[in-house]
């Protein structure tokens, strides 16, 4: 094993004295090409290209003299670190930190970034990256060939945001350019780059946003405490709580207002458990209660409805509650066909058919509400032939009058919710 292993961040500027001394002691150095190139590189040192950490981690381990690894940025960030000190090599490494790329990105834009959200986006985590982007308004993408600025634009179509993209940060080739999300897709960009991903829906309630104290959150959007909140928390000013229109079936509700109920979109909301990185589907969003509140979690959501009204007042609530969302005007099952890959679906307008079109894009969890034991038979139906482990639960919520228990309104609604069988624990 190396007798000494020290990790040198580098973000292009001059060399600290900590780290010129550990390079000119280094008897093997590990770096990608510019590292390697730099002049502080002992000529008499073994030089090993940094392409896959895991190969060099053993290389070093093997190695007896003392070993330098060179890395971008701060090496503590997303960066090797974590690999070298894997139990799987057993290293003790020195850390010579420096400024970190994404630091220097938001530097270079001249803005803030405690309340941004950090992702990293490779081929196989791409999506969900794209999802964190939905949902959240100031986002740093950390980038890896496959996975890179033109691929985000194009998973994020049909939302606007502004990118900033940085490539080669702190080299002489440095560039950094501010396009529309919708033009980045046409560039070909070099790596490494990191893309600062601005846009949506800020703070709620508008005027100077509150000072952060979490890394990563807006507390605006946290400051509305609970879930399952009183319906007309999401209806237009001046107007009471609007319904859910039509039921699972095309069928006219039991009662106005059956599926705006907030003991049901509560029981909704635990059974798919939305979070971050996930895309929800919210198919019949009326008055964008359920689509606030996943949101809320911090999911990326796309409400549909058939009725223009119903997506503008998703679209205010949204505001109101100071989250992202997109809205879908059109009718499903046919307007699911060009929306991206859902984690989680709620569905309360279409029926069988729309169920059916859902089970075939394989969500990991499916909600539907039924007003009547016939709907909710075929949804249940629809989701075990679909492949799905189904719960059925009848739930009935009666408000009471404080002063007097007496009754002021009753929901009953059936609740069907599909988990997917081949879903890992």
């Amino acid at each position: 094993m190396a007798d000494r292993v020290t990790v040198i961040g580098w973000d292009g500027s001059p060399l600290t004295a900590a780290a010129r001394s550990a390079l000119s002691a280094a008897t093997l150095v590990a770096g990608a090409a510019h590292h390697l190139a730099l002049p502080e590189v002992p000529p008499a040192a073994e030089r090993v290209r940094l392409g896959s950490v895991d190969l060099a981690a053993r290389r070093i381990a093997g190695h007896r003299g003392t070993a330098v690894v060179l890395a971008d940025g701060d090496p503590g960030f997303f960066g090797v670190v974590r690999t070298l000190r894997a139990p799987e090599h057993g290293l003790e490494v020195e850390v010579v930190p420096a400024v970190s790329s994404v630091a220097a990105a938001f530097a270079r834009a001249g803005m803030p970034w405690e309340d941004a959200r950090i992702v990293v986006a490779h081929q196989r985590t791409l999506r969900r990256a794209v999802n964190v982007c939905r949902a959240h308004p100031k986002v740093a993408v950390l980038t890896s060939p496959g996975a890179g600025p033109a691929e985000l634009a194009l998973l994020l179509d049909g939302v606007h945001r502004t990118f900033v993209i940085c490539e080669e940060l702190g080299t002489d080739r440095e560039r950094v350019s501010v396009l529309t999300s919708d033009r980045a897709a046409d560039h070909s960009w070099r790596d490494p780059n990191v893309v600062l991903v601005i846009g949506g829906v800020g703070g709620a309630g508008g005027g100077t946003p509150a000072a952060p104290w979490l890394m990563g959150l807006d507390p605006a959007v946290r400051s509305v405490r609970g879930w399952g909140l009183p319906a007309e928390e999401y209806a237009p000013e001046g107007h009471g709580p609007r319904g859910y229109g039509p039921g699972p079936t095309g069928a006219a509700p039991p009662r106005p207002g059956a599926g705006e109920d907030p003991a049901l979109r509560a029981a909704q909301l635990a059974r798919l458990g939305p979070r971050i990185g996930d895309l929800v589907w919210d198919i019949g969003c009326a008055g964008g209660a359920f689509a606030v509140e996943a949101a809320r979690f911090g999911a990326a959501v796309i409400a549909v409805d058939t009725d223009l009204d119903a997506c503008a007042r998703t679209e205010a609530a949204a505001r109101r509650h100071g989250v992202p969302l997109q809205t879908v005007h059109g009718r499903a099952p046919h307007v699911l066909e060009n929306l991206p890959e859902p984690d989680v679906v709620r569905i309360a307008a279409g029926g069988v058919p729309v169920v059916t079109a859902c089970t075939d894009r394989r969500p990991e969890r499916i909600v539907v509400h039924a007003s009547t034991r016939d709907e909710a038979e075929a949804v249940g139906t629809a989701l075990a032939d679909g492949g799905y482990t189904v719960e059925s639960l009848l739930l009935q919520t009666v408000g009471l009058d404080p002063d007097d228990w007496s009754e002021r309104d009753r929901s009953v609604v059936f609740l069907l919710a599909g988990r997917r069988s081949d879903s890992a624990p």
